[in-house]
């Protein structure tokens, strides 16, 4: 391992949530602080930073891979470990050939000053109070700022291993939010997106929140992360719907639509719940981008349950899905249940799941050709001289561009579907 004082040069992975990418960017920012210039990760580099998930066995995988592709890369390297998958199994890491140190999640918030002194750090989590850090002024390489306004979670679901990788429910206060926000707009950003690991948990409402930050009219965007669907209040639908600045597009779990499923996994609504909160907005805001996590094969999913949960997804207005393989997680209730599922059969009926996710999601885009649609530009291919961008809902739009429209607001008529892509013409 290198002397810290000779590392000039900083690569950096980022597995899994937007809570993470968020984290990511807090760590970026650090670092170039303190002059540090960035590469990317398939580049030559003294020190590689990987921030990992661990939600499923796959995420682990990925970032033992990325860390031998560290090594690989530069074997005189510094290789760091940091992230979920390091809270939870510090030791599975440590006992990596490829790894040079591994810091936990708490340690993000001063990484430079961890990987100086060059020791394992992984602090508890269980009687951390502070709410995370908002110290982050800038994204590197994004036209979107998310901010990460609660951490922790404390629902206890049976399968999520979450709870011991992000510690309780914790927030942090309106006022450093809505200063925050008034930063990274300060910083030309166009849309700030509120993350959290259990938004809704957010202790000091979220919809007052919401109110105080639409009312401002600091940034011309806010999006939301993944709301519970028991959490999406009818005040809450209300201020979104009657709202230019908050973002017609939710993530609301779904997991299961069987509720014999829903009650082994603890989750705190049922299926007709569900259902009458996801029909509620798709009423009030037609044009919303409407997306459910669904988990493949929980211990014991019998086949009529898995088609409750087909069935009931090809009921509903839903315009995507996130569909997880169901993963074994140690230290986790459902890692103990009986009659796990084999995983041929789990991987079967993660086909099946992801198959109806495309249709719905052509079916939604579809719905939109021929309307006008405000679009924040992102990326500029100069190649094709089309430019990517996003609209409110959630649409990634290709329209011909240049490079200046990045990050711009424009309006656009959209002129078709080609190849799973929306594509359209300056309005």
């Amino acid at each position: 391992m290198q002397q810290t004082d000779r590392l000039k040069t900083f690569a950096i992975a980022t597995l899994g949530c937007k809570v993470n990418q968020f984290e990511s960017a807090d760590m970026i920012e650090q670092l170039r602080n303190a002059g540090w210039k960035q590469v990317s990760f398939n580049e030559a580099a003294d020190l590689y930073l990987v921030n990992s998930c661990t939600v499923t066995g796959k995420s682990d995988a990925e970032s033992r891979k990325l860390l031998r592709r560290a090594r690989r890369a530069n074997p005189d390297a510094t290789v760091v470990a940091t992230g979920c998958y390091a809270q939870v199994s510090p030791e599975a890491l440590q006992a990596l050939a490829e790894v040079d140190q591994v810091l936990g999640n708490r340690e993000k918030v001063d990484i430079l000053r961890h990987i100086t002194l060059g020791a394992d750090q992984v602090s508890s989590l269980t009687e951390q109070l502070e709410g995370p850090s908002l110290k982050l002024t800038s994204f590197a390489d994004h036209t979107r700022a998310f901010l990460q306004i609660q951490s922790g979670c404390e629902n206890g679901c049976s399968y999520c291993i979450v709870p011991i990788a992000r510690g309780p429910n914790r927030s942090v206060a309106v006022t450093d939010v809505e200063e925050a926000v008034r930063r990274l707009a300060g910083e030309g950003y166009r849309e700030v997106v509120l993350t959290g690991i259990h938004l809704g948990a957010y202790q000091s409402g979220l919809t007052g929140l919401l109110r105080r930050l639409d009312a401002t009219g600091a940034v011309e965007r806010l999006r939301l992360g993944s709301l519970e669907p028991n959490e999406l209040s009818d005040e809450l639908l209300e201020l979104i719907a009657g709202s230019s600045r908050i973002c017609p597009h939710l993530h609301l779990p779904l997991q299961s639509g069987s509720d014999t499923v829903l009650h082994r996994m603890r989750r705190r609504y049922d299926a007709a719940l569900y259902r009458q909160v996801v029909e509620k907005v798709a009423q009030r805001l037609p044009d919303a981008f409407l997306a459910a996590d669904v988990i493949a094969g929980f211990p014991g999913e019998t086949e009529q349950e898995f088609r409750e949960t087909c069935d009931l997804i090809a009921a509903l207005p839903l315009a995507d899905l996130h569909v997880f393989p169901y993963s074994r997680r140690p230290g986790t209730v459902a890692a103990a249940m009986p009659d796990q599922l084999p995983p041929a059969v789990i991987k079967e009926r993660t086909t099946i799941l992801n198959r109806l996710a495309a249709v719905k999601l052509k079916l939604f885009r579809q719905r939109f050709i021929g309307s006008h649609l405000e679009v924040l530009g992102q990326r500029h291919d100069p190649a094709t001289g089309l430019i990517s961008g996003l609209s409110r809902n959630y649409l990634e739009i290709d329209c011909p561009g240049t490079a200046d429209d990045i990050n711009r607001l424009r309006m656009v008529r959209v002129t078709a579907l080609s190849r799973n892509r929306l594509v359209g013409e300056p309005a």
